[in-house]
Formats: structure tokens, C-alpha cells, sequence
């Protein structure tokens, strides 16, 4: 049962408890599946004081006892210079966990198990996870647990995150090393070793522990060229370093650091084929279907396929949620609603402004939130969870680079199109800062799920699918001139992406539906009130006359330019909320100014004002916690640049539209 979780932008601080975990591992191996099984957790931000990566830290119980874990970046090493291997590096030496729980993937387990050698040489106490063991199974393999473990000198638990199976006994086999003396690693070649040795010899003697580690761990970090550790140990032993480093280049005709990669890498693939065996010739459908997203022959028509059936479903299971949610509302819920207020406030001016909250506002609220944006959470889920995103960043590498970006950029964008909070976080996992900002103002022109509730919920039910489609195209032509204009504007390129193949999984349906739950919450939690307390608002106003008045101001360009009633300029504003909220605050207009019963937004619309308004609310002022985290990322000066951009563009755009629909015959 988790206990805490650190802030988003919290100071980073070692978890209470009676001993403290960390685990490690690379981004495919399910690690943060194990960190939320133990915890209970869902993914939260908080970052390593002075860089843009994640360290999650949170405290859980078991049975009696008190567990603090904490969640590294995903990395494939602790020595590589990519920020995520620094950070986890300096995550472990300043929080000193008592045990490390390193994820390994057996159907790939000579490539994951170099991270646990690494660990292994710092001097902690660890524990494998061999995590994806339903996976193994399904391709044919089987892993000799009891061999891995013997020949580490290790616990090793076979795991299966997303089901939560075997990360009890993890944490049971982490209180069980707690209390034993660290293992080193098996040991490396003989003639690596006895190079090694007089520089092993050296920091036991001079007494060089940093941080607490053994001589032989910072010795191999001395080998490495690793200059922090090289400030903390004595001149003659950063003497006998250099010696030793030129002795392993002059032997092995290759620089130092090198040479140890080489030898974990070789020790870790000699361990995973005494330990690994195949237990039939099954086909990898599974790698297949890597291969079948990834080859732009075939990878391409797929992404449009799975795009075109994402709309579909949100377009038709959404317009058919809706429309039951609106029935089960109006004949149980309103109902019993208008009697309750009625007969605490009577049948005057303040019940009905009450009812404009708590009837119309709630359904408003939940009529958008619940047909469209939880639907959408869990289709991201899923695409997510199988690892099509993953391919899709490979697919989609070298279209990426005309923007600017490379594949893995995909990832935030289209996360963006869940939430562009999560997005923009997402966003700082880019290597450079001109590719962070690109990513940053992109994510801010993607229509999220609230956006897009608004097109499927205004001009999809309302007015077809034809004209939501041109909306979406509008949008995306829009956002790709956005795109190419910062790539002429802003100076420097793109990385490129190396991305290791991996078999697509099957996904959790229950860890789908926890993570949609948990982003839909939010939602649910913070959306409702906001909705209900402006539409309270609306309400009094509406009820006491004193709407037009409020509006009026906005006739020059929402009636003049736009050509919407000048209302709904104040559902835009209000929208910047959230943007959901401009609709559902509409829908809470239409209802009062037609009566409860059967209300409809074309009452007060036409159809050409609702593709102008979806326009509008799409492109202009995205929400304020959007603007926020860009304004943190990215600074004041960029983030008016951006907003005033939106602002602009979606006026300009809008106003085109409003005149040249009905020349095209839209009324």
C-alpha cells in the first residue's frame, strides 16, 4: 500500500523506511511495471536536482514493514554519457539504497544483465528481477533461474510486473540481501584482472572509499575516467590510475574504458547462454509484427490504419456513449435533481441558477469527459502498452528529422494527444535544447483529448463526420507548417536515434485501465468543479440578465470576425481552464436557453459556428497548466510567443473558415 510519492520538481531526498530499494533497468524491461506493483503508484514526476530526469521515490508497506523505493531512469548502463546513466549513477552513490533490484528481460538477457554487472562492481547489494517471464515463456525460453543466481551470487526472482506476480517475493529476497554482505561481481578476464590489480591495491591502501564504496569498485570507475571519482581519491592514486589505464591500452590495443565494456558485455553473454536455453522452435509473431510496423512499406498504411481506427472508435463509440450517458441522465438523474433544489430553494431565480451547477453543469461535465476523453485514455493505454508507440518512434524516425527532431520525439507528441502536461514533461527527454523546445511548442498546437472532445463532441455529433475531418486537417496543416517554420528558424539538427528491437507484449488490461483511471481522475476531480462553479456563473448571469452585458465587449471579434454569438467568446476564455470546459459550459448555455428537456447546441449555433468555434477552441489559448509547464521549461519571452501565435493564428484561421463554409454550401 503506498504511503508517498515526491512532488513533481520536489527536492530529491532518500525514502523512510526500514530498508530502501532502488530499482534499475532499461526502458523495456517493464522496470516502472515492478516500481508501481510494490508501490502502488502510478507515474510522477520529480527530478534529479539540476537536470530534466525523472527519479521516482515513494514508501510502501509489507505486511509489517516499511519499504522505501526508489525508481531510477531507464538506462542500459551507468557509465555511458546520455544524461538518464548519469543520473541514475549519482541517484544510487547519493541516496544509497540498501538494495538494488536490477530488471532484466530474459528473452534478452546478455544485453540486460550489463547493467546489473554494473551495479554489482559499485559495491550494492542486489537483487534480479527477471522481469516479462509470460513473454519468455510465450517465445520458447526458458531461464535457469537458480544458474543465473549462482553465478552472480544473487537472489533472482522471475517476475511478471503488469499481473504483479513474483514482486512480493522481490521485496522479500530485498529484505533478505539487506542484512548480507555485498557480492562483487563474477570477475572479468585474467588478464584484465591483473592489470587492474596493482590500482585495486592502491585505493585499499591509500584508504580511498567515496561515498562508502570498495576499493575495487572505485577502481573500475578510475579505469572508466570517471573525473568525479578521480577528485576524491588521493594524487597517488589517480597516478597509479593513469598507469594502470595505459597498461590495458598498450595490452589490449584499445583505450581503457573501453576494454571493461567489452568485458562485461562478454562476461554478461557468456552467463546468459549457460542460462538461457530455447525450449522450441516457436515463431516470434511478435518480432514480427516489429518488423511489420517498423518497414515503411508496410509501417506506414498500418499507422494511418491505426490512426483512421482511433478516430472511428472515439468518433462512434463516443457520439454513442454520449448519447446514452444524455438519456440515463435526463431520465434518472435531472429528475430527482430539480426536486431536491426546487424544494430547498423554491421555484425561483436561485434554483435555477443552482440547476444551471448541479444538473446541467455536472452532465455537461460528465457528458464530454466520459464518452470521449476516459475512451481516449484507454486507447492510448493500449497502443502504449503493446509497444506500437515504440515502433512508431523508429518508423517514424526520418520524418522526424525534417522536423527537426528524430523518432523518439514521436513519443511526447503523441502523448500530446492524451494531455499536453504529461507531454511537456515528456518533452525534456530530448538530448538537446533546441530539440526540447521544438518538441515543447508542437506538443502545444497537438490537439489534446480535451480539444478533441470538443471537435467529436461539437462538430462530430452535431454536425458529421465529413467536417470533423476537415477540422483535424485544418489542425494538422496547420502544425506541420508550425513545424517545418522552427526547423528553417531555430539553429542546429537533430540526433540521430539508435533504438534496440524488442517483441511487442501483450497488453495488461488491467494496467491499461489503472493508468487511464488514474489520468481520467484528475479530470473527473478537478474538471467537475470547474465546470459546475462556471456554470454557476453562467447561470447567474444568464438568469439576471447580465450575460450580453459581459459579452458585449467580445462582439467586434467573435460576432464581427468569427461570426459565433458573442457568448460563446466567454465559454473560450473560460475555457483556457480546460479546454473541454468551453464546450461543456456551451452544452450548460444551450440547455438553459432551450429548458432541460432535449436542449441542443444548434439552438443557439449553426453549423458553420460550431467547425468556427471547434477551430477556435482547438488552435487559441491552450489550457493554463499547459502554459505553465512550458512557461517553467521554456521561459516568460517563449511562452508569449507561443500563446499570442495561438491566438492569432486561430483567429485568422476561424475567420477564413466562418466565410468560405457557407460559400461551399454549409449553412
Amino acid at each position: 500500500m503506498s504511503r508517498s510519492c515526491d512532488e513533481p520538481g520536489g527536492v530529491l531526498k532518500r525514502p523512510e523506511g526500514d530498508i530502501v530499494i532502488a530499482i534499475a533497468g532499461n526502458p523495456n524491461v517493464g522496470k516502472s511495471t515492478i516500481f508501481n506493483a510494490i508501490t502502488g503508484l502510478g507515474v510522477m514526476t520529480a527530478h534529479y536536482p539540476g537536470t530534466t530526469r525523472a527519479v521516482h521515490t515513494g514508501t510502501a508497506r509489507a505486511a509489517e514493514r516499511i519499504v522505501g523505493v526508489i525508481d531510477l531512469p531507464g538506462t542500459y548502463g551507468l557509465s555511458g554519457n546520455d544524461e538518464d546513466a548519469r543520473v541514475a549513477r549519482l541517484a544510487l552513490l547519493d541516496l544509497v539504497p540498501d538494495v538494488v533490484v536490477v530488471v532484466v528481460d530474459p528473452v534478452n538477457l546478455a544485453r540486460t544483465l550489463y547493467l546489473a554487472l554494473e551495479v554489482l562492481d559499485l559495491g550494492f547489494r542486489v537483487v534480479v528481477a527477471a522481469n516479462l517471464a509470460d513473454e519468455a515463456r510465450r517465445a520458447g525460453i526458458a531461464l535457469d533461474a537458480e544458474g543465473l543466481s549462482a553465478r552472480l551470487g544473487v537472489p533472482v526472482v522471475p517476475t511478471v510486473g503488469t499481473a504483479g506476480t513474483g514482486v512480493r517475493a522481490v521485496v522479500d529476497a530485498a529484505f533478505e540481501a539487506a542484512g548480507t554482505t555485498p557480492t562483487r561481481s563474477p570477475g572479468y578476464g585474467p588478464d584484465f584482472e591483473a592489470l587492474a590489480e596493482p590500482l585495486v591495491r592502491a585505493c585499499r591502501d591509500a584508504g580511498c572509499t567515496p561515498g562508502g564504496l570498495p576499493p575495487h569498485a572505485v577502481a573500475l570507475a578510475l579505469i572508466e575516467g570517471d573525473d568525479v571519482m578521480a577528485a576524491q581519491v588521493d594524487a597517488q592514486v589517480v597516478s597509479v590510475a593513469s598507469r594502470v589505464r595505459s597498461a590495458i591500452r598498450s595490452h589490449f590495443g584499445e583505450d581503457a574504458s573501453v576494454r571493461l565494456a567489452r568485458e562485461r558485455h562478454g562476461l554478461a553473454g557468456t552467463i546468459g547462454d549457460a542460462v538461457v536455453t530455447r525450449t522450441g522452435e516457436k515463431r516470434r509473431l511478435p518480432r514480427d509484427w516489429w518488423a511489420l510496423t517498423t518497414w515503411p512499406w508496410t509501417g506506414v498504411p498500418l499507422a494511418a490504419l491505426v490512426a483512421g481506427a482511433v478516430f472511428a472508435f472515439l468518433f462512434f463509440a463516443g457520439a454513442f456513449l454520449a448519447g446514452v450517458f444524455s438519456a440515463v441522465w435526463q431520465a434518472l438523474a435531472s429528475p430527482g435533481i430539480t426536486s431536491v433544489v426546487e424544494a430547498v430553494a423554491g421555484d425561483g431565480v436561485l434554483s435555477r441558477v443552482l440547476l444551471w451547477g448541479l444538473d446541467a453543469g455536472i452532465e455537461a461535465s460528465l457528458s464530454v469527459g466520459l464518452p470521449y476523453i476516459l475512451v481516449f485514455y484507454v486507447v492510448l493505454g493500449l497502443l502504449e502498452d503493446t509497444g506500437y508507440l515504440n515502433s512508431l518512434a523508429f518508423l517514424t524516425d526520418r520524418f522526424m528529422h525534417r522536423l527537426g527532431l528524430h523518432g523518439r520525439a514521436i513519443i511526447p507528441l503523441v502523448a500530446g494527444a492524451g494531455c499536453s502536461v504529461p507531454a511537456l514533461v515528456a518533452t525534456g527527454f530530448l538530448p538537446t535544447k533546441r530539440e526540447r523546445l521544438i518538441a515543447s511548442t508542437l506538443v502545444m498546437f497537438i490537439p489534446c483529448s480535451a480539444r478533441t472532445a470538443v471537435i467529436l463532441g461539437a462538430v462530430g455529433h452535431y454536425v458529421g463526420w465529413q467536417y470533423t475531418l476537415l477540422v483535424v486537417g485544418i489542425v494538422f496543416v496547420m502544425w506541420l507548417s508550425i513545424a517545418l517554420v522552427l526547423q528553417r528558424i531555430l539553429p542546429g539538427e537533430s540526433h540521430g536515434l539508435v533504438m534496440e528491437m524488442f517483441p511487442f507484449r501483450r497488453p495488461s488490461f488491467r494496467r491499461v485501465m489503472a493508468k487511464a483511471w488514474d489520468q481520467f481522475r484528475e479530470f473527473l476531480f478537478v474538471a467537475t468543479p470547474i465546470v459546475v462553479a462556471g456554470s454557476l456563473v453562467l447561470g447567474g448571469l444568464y438568469e439576471n440578465g447580465w450575460l450580453m452585458n459581459v459579452s458585449r465587449p467580445l462582439e467586434p471579434v467573435i460576432g464581427g470576425w468569427l461570426g459565433l454569438p458573442a457568448v460563446a467568446g466567454v465559454t473560450l476564455l473560460m475555457g483556457m481552464l480546460r479546454n473541454e470546459l468551453a464546450l461543456q459550459l456551451l452544452v450548460v448555455l444551450a440547455v438553459s436557453t432551450a429548458g432541460y428537456a432535449g436542449a441542443n447546441i444548434t439552438d443557439i449555433m449553426s453549423p458553420t459556428d460550431l467547425v468556427v468555434f471547434a477551430l477556435v477552441n482547438t488552435i487559441a489559448l491552450p489550457c493554463i497548466s499547459a502554459v505553465a509547464v512550458f512557461w517553467r521549461r521554456n521561459g516568460l519571452k517563449r511562452t508569449l510567443a507561443v500563446v499570442g501565435a495561438s491566438i492569432v493564428l486561430a483567429l485568422t484561421i476561424g475567420g477564413i473558415v466562418a466565410r468560405v463554409l457557407p460559400l461551399l454550401g454549409l449553412e
